[in-house]
């Protein structure tokens, strides 16, 4: 079995993949859904600490950058305007 992580003992890496193979998919599913809904915090969160002057709305738009990419947020959301209220 190829090594996944250098600072795991090959014998827990083994429990920790048996773990995953015994899992329901319900459990895997939900699993993944969580650690998403943790990245998207995450991203938001330093998005909110280099742009703490903007609302809401530019912040998440900023977020749709970081997501889809510059072309694509642009193409679906429109620019990103520097004063919503103007």
């Amino acid at each position: 079995m190829t090594i996944l992580y250098l600072d795991t003992s090959a014998e827990i890496e083994r429990l920790q993949i048996d773990g995953l193979r015994q899992m329901p998919a319900w459990r895997k599913a939900a699993l993944m859904a969580e650690m998403s809904r943790t990245v998207r915090m995450l991203a938001l969160a330093g998005v909110r600490q280099r742009f703490p002057q903007e609302t809401p709305a530019q912040r998440r738009r900023r977020l749709a950058d970081l997501v889809l990419g510059p072309e694509l947020a642009f193409r679906a959301y429109g620019p990103l305007l520097e004063d919503p209220g103007c």
